[in-house]
């Protein structure tokens, strides 16, 4: 029976390191991981259908991406299901934009065009889940990356598709984790055993994010003085203004007490006076927060998801204070993860 949207996609749980020579063994490949949004691409097996596009959640969204779907009726066979990641590059600055995918994906009908001419979208596919209205999921990962690649080879398919780099060698995998992760847009890489079946909501796959270390200034925390939860972190911008750039992870009961050693209340005129600080990227719900003196400076660990303006998505681990700098020696907002000197 042929698949019909919304299908759950297959997921990937977080790991801290590649696989070693066991799991090499066993049989994995390794793809880059994009910093985008997942999308699962229907093209109908009957005529006159329509191409869908779904998220990750189950939404069709594919009247925000007229470009796709055009290309797609011209370039695509019937009867296809892709998984893959949907990118966008911004002509301008010359690279990929996640703040441009957040614009088109959260764009209406009447405005979608208007914004795929600024910001054209790319879907880049690493798995085939149907191919002539023929389902794929039960056969092994090496077969749907085979059929994949013939896909893009019989149909000479080019932009706005992309096929996922995908190699089975270990030492090509770390160099991906250690040097293509310094491109926009590419945050890691995922590990898929060779053998396995695609399995819908499955975390059946492996993702590693590249993390830095960098500095930032401590100017709230969650919690009280004594006994801080979450650190709120900033870092200043060209005109000296504290700039939120986003929060921790939960510290640990050793990390809180050496924190809250050194925390002190914020004095009148803290630049974030008034302000509110979300739970979570793109998340409405408001942390209860309590302001300190911003000029404690923590050393945290972050991923390479960041805002082009200067904002981690993701949370950040904390490592330690860093009571041989002051504020003035850490990175400028915008500056990403680079680390402070000394």
């Amino acid at each position: 029976m042929a698949l019909r949207p919304p299908v759950e996609p297959m997921l990937a749980q977080a790991a801290e390191a590649v696989p070693g020579p066991a799991a090499v063994r066993a049989g994995v490949a390794y793809e880059q991981k994009l910093d985008g949004h997942r999308a699962l691409l229907f093209t109908s097996a009957g005529p006159g259908g329509t191409v869908v596009v779904q998220t990750r959640r189950g939404a069709l969204v594919q009247d925000r991406w007229p470009d796709l779907v055009a290309a797609a009726e011209t370039q695509l066979p019937a009867g296809l299901v892709l998984d893959g990641e949907l990118v966008v590059w911004d002509t301008e600055a010359g690279r990929l934009s996640f703040e441009a995918l957040q614009r088109r994906a959260a764009a209406r009908a009447r405005g979608a065009r208007t914004l795929a001419a600024r910001w054209p979208a790319y879907f880049v596919a690493f798995d085939l889940l149907q191919r002539d209205g023929q389902e794929l999921l039960a056969r092994p990962y090496v077969e749907r990356r085979a059929l994949l690649e013939n896909l893009f080879t019989e149909h000479e398919l080019t932009a706005p598709w992309t096929l996922c780099p995908m190699t089975t060698d270990l030492a090509k995998a770390r160099e991906w984790l250690e040097s293509w992760t310094d491109v926009s847009g590419v945050e890691g890489i995922l590990v898929k055993p060779l053998n396995s079946r695609y399995l819908p909501g499955y975390r059946g796959w492996t993702k590693i994010r590249r993390r830095d270390t960098t500095e930032t200034i401590v100017g709230a925390i969650t919690g009280i003085l004594t006994r801080p939860q979450l650190l709120i972190l900033g870092r200043h911008d060209q005109n000296g203004q504290l700039r939120a750039v986003g929060r921790t992870v939960p510290l640990r009961p050793d990390a809180a007490r050496q924190v809250a050693e050194h925390l002190t209340a914020a004095p009148p005129g803290h630049p974030w006076t008034g302000a509110k600080f979300s739970a979570a990227w793109g998340s409405r719900d408001v942390l209860d927060t309590t302001l300190v003196h911003p000029v404690l400076v923590a050393e945290v660990s972050a991923d390479r998801a960041v805002d082009h303006g200067g904002v981690f998505r993701h949370p950040l681990r904390f490592q330690r204070l860093r009571l041989d700098v002051g504020a003035a020696d850490v990175p400028r907002f915008g500056e990403g993860a680079a680390a402070a000197s000394g």
